[in-house]
């Protein structure tokens, strides 16, 4: 018991030692951290308060401000380096304060800054308000900028949404409201701001919308500029009126909220009508001024602002094939005034990408900027008649329906819709590419009856076009309008083997120093049409070129294409591709009245081939390399082929081939005759290592693995994405 005991004592005694021991080790351990933690907020304060200086030593200096004039040089340039838009400062029109109308004052006021005459630069309450605000909706919706904080940002910062930035603004600011006085930081706000269609300052502004002198705007016009610094493209007049109306009457809300103007005043000023002038020539001295504004948007998409963009000092490197687009510049103006087209409502419109990697190559979104700058490449909703028939094809293809199985040429009815073809001309059993070069109506509304109307709206969906349309077998006629952007991006999968490839503007943007800001990803594609289908219908799509149609826009090397006419010529399309680059062009009136004499086969063909002349120069001649189609020329005898439509109806034998080499004058469609365009019978190869995700690089990459070229066919190598003279 007594070795027990001691025993127990030996270990109670090395217990205690042990926590002597481990409390000793815990306070030296505190003080050892208590010392390293005095000593890391030492070097964090010494470092902050260096930094903090160093910061305050980077803000730019504010001196003779009075004086300050913003230097305006963010360029523009197409991929081949030309200058295509330059922002200078040509509208810069500066104006005393004494000389601003007090409406515009109080609507700036009341819509920018409503506390501008009593904080000291930046609104503490406004930034709390609008913070709040922020991470109630997960995203900036307010950003509390004061009237100074935004000259500060105009003059001296960029519009990139840090913290630091924000922070330098705040202290510029700061320091702007101790150099100079409220009315002086409002006159410079006013004589700098961007206020879109190339104004800088209110007086500019006053002049491009209006041609008016500041002191000659009634309230409307003067609360319709103080509501554009927000978002000058947006609310720009020319591109939106309704949404630059809904604008004006929020400002004009505010200034009677504020008490600036009474009931009366703002019940009349908000049932105004908005009257433009006509944008002076002055300023819109831009290669691509639609396609300028297109790429201003996109960049507003990647995360710059607007004004930021204009004072910049920005080098913007885009897709754009300056020599292809001077030629559809000059083509529009040519050939509308050949047809006497010189109505400003009386419009056109070309977009050209490459349909490999996408690029922009082409964008005119009109025939003269100075006259509109709505843009009917985007915006404009028009019915592309015909044009809309392959996609009609492309579902039957889809379906197993093949080029040489035939349809019915022959009046039909369908759901008590009667189509009938042009000139009501009818030729019995025909094959089913002889019914698209020809353009037939009829054999279009059988076609669509047999494959059904959902399947060919989910062709159209599938390869981009997003416009609304309607169940029904008109759309076989292309009755629902479309956008040409979206139009243009679906004919690309037949160019390229069936990919839907996202067309984009802006290779690179470099900041004022030559650093790299933005470089554009890898282009998104998505296959959803079928090898053989893209082969079927640029063989059909050929013969259009060839001898249906479409003959205006023969361009003398492998072509595809397809015309389209709305009712009574108030719409015409010319939509076609070489390996290399889709084209498309709109003609039409902006009021929808009728256009006597246009067809697809006229204006718009020619225009189509002067721009593809140009864009397709540098890839030579090569064809498609595609699997060979065979079109079987048939003389009433039809064999094995399927039948669409009524099998009683007799057979038309053609009439007498057109001499190769000879084009016949351009028709209206449904008048050409057509000529047959036989070729290889070989049939396809499937391709290796082709799936789903697979790009259009992929198929060609293994077409090219597994197809030797064909003794004498014609074809050359497979598209490329850049031509031959870059590679």
């Amino acid at each position: 018991m007594s070795s027990s005991y001691e025993k127990y004592k030996r270990l109670r005694a090395a217990k205690d030692i042990a926590r002597e021991n481990i409390s000793r080790r815990s306070e030296n351990k505190f003080f050892t951290n208590l010392k390293l933690f005095v000593l890391t907020s030492t070097a964090l304060l010494l470092a902050g308060f260096v930094a903090f200086n160093l910061y305050l030593s980077s803000l730019p200096p504010i001196e003779n401000l009075e004086d300050f004039r913003p230097n305006i040089v963010t360029k523009f340039y197409s991929e081949d380096g030309e200058v295509i838009k330059t922002f200078t400062a040509y509208t810069y029109n500066k104006v005393e304060l004494k000389d601003v109308p007090e409406d515009l004052k109080k609507a700036l006021i009341a819509t920018e800054d409503k506390n501008f005459y009593r904080h000291s630069g930046y609104d503490i309450f406004g930034i709390i308000r609008s913070s709040i605000q922020n991470v109630i909706a997960r995203r900036t919706v307010q950003g509390a900028s004061t009237l100074t904080q935004q000259l500060a940002r105009i003059l001296f910062l960029s519009n990139e949404r840090t913290l630091t930035r924000k922070i330098k603004e705040i202290e510029v600011a700061a320091r702007i409201e101790k150099t100079i006085t409220k009315d002086q930081i409002l006159e410079m706000y006013l004589n700098n701001v961007y206020l879109g269609a190339g104004a800088y300052g209110v007086s500019a502004a006053s002049q491009i919308y209006f041609n008016k002198k500041l002191n000659q705007l009634s309230l409307p016009e003067l609360a319709l500029i103080a509501g554009l610094p927000q978002a000058p493209s947006v609310y720009n007049p020319y591109n939106n009126k309704e949404l630059a109306k809904q604008r004006r009457n929020q400002v004009l809300k505010r200034m009677l909220t504020m008490k600036y103007i009474s009931e009366e005043e703002y019940n009349n000023a908000i049932k105004a009508e908005i009257h433009l002038s006509s944008v002076p020539q002055l300023y819109t001295t831009n290669k691509a001024p639609y396609f300028s504004d297109y790429v201003l948007k996109e960049m507003e998409k990647l995360g710059f602002e607007e004004t930021d963009i204009i004072h910049g000092g920005y080098k913007v490197i885009t897709t754009l094939d300056s020599k292809a687009q001077a030629a559809a510049n000059e083509s529009i103006l040519k050939n509308m005034k050949a047809y006497g087209l010189t109505n400003k409502s009386q419009q056109a419109a070309v977009f050209s990408f490459n349909p490999i990697d996408g690029r922009i190559l082409v964008f005119a979104g009109g025939k003269n900027y100075g006259d509109s700058q709505y843009d009917r490449v985007t915006q404009a909703i028009r019915p592309p008649g015909s044009a809309f028939k392959p996609f009609v094809y492309a579902a039957a293809m889809e379906k197993g329906i093949t080029p040489n199985d035939i349809v019915d040429d022959s009046p039909i009815t369908i759901a008590k819709w009667s189509p009938h073809n042009y000139g009501h001309k009818y030729r019995g059993k025909i094959p089913i590419y002889k019914a698209l070069m020809i353009s037939s109506n009829v054999c279009a509304a059988r076609v669509i009856q047999e494959v059904g109307i959902r399947s060919v709206i989910q062709i159209a969906r599938v390869l981009g076009i997003t416009t609304p349309l309607e169940y029904d077998y008109t759309i076989s006629l292309g009755s629902n309008g479309v956008k040409l952007f979206e139009f243009v991006r679906a004919y690309g999968a037949f160019a390229n083997g069936g990919y839907v490839v996202q067309p984009y503007a802006i290779e690179r943007i470099e900041d004022s120093r030559g650093r790299v800001l933005y470089r554009a990803p890898k282009t998104k594609s998505s296959h959803q049409l079928s090898l053989k289908t893209a082969a079927e219908m640029t063989a059909m799509l050929k013969t259009v070129i060839i001898s249906g149609t479409g003959t205006g826009a023969n361009i003398g090397k492998p072509a595809a294409g397809k015309t389209g006419t709305t009712d009574d010529s108030r719409d015409a399309y010319f939509v076609g591709y070489t390996p290399d680059v889709v084209t498309g062009v709109w003609v039409g009136d902006d009021n929808n009245k009728k256009v006597p004499g246009l067809y697809g086969g006229t204006i718009p063909a020619r225009i189509w081939k002067d721009v593809m002349t140009v864009a397709t120069k540098d890839y030579g001649d090569r064809d498609f390399d595609y699997p060979e189609v065979e079109l079987e020329n048939y003389h009433g005898t039809f064999g094995k082929s399927k039948v669409i439509g009524n099998e009683e109806s007799p057979a038309v034998e053609e009439k007498e081939a057109v001499p190769e080499g000879e084009i016949p004058a351009v028709q209206p469609e449904n008048q050409a005759q057509p000529v047959s365009t036989p070729t290889s019978s070989a049939a396809p190869k499937p391709l290796n290592n082709i799936t789903k995700d697979s790009t259009p690089a992929d198929v060609v990459k293994s077409y090219k693995q597994q197809n030797a070229p064909v003794p004498n066919s014609g074809r050359a190598p497979i598209p490329m994405a850049v031509p031959e003279s870059l590679r």
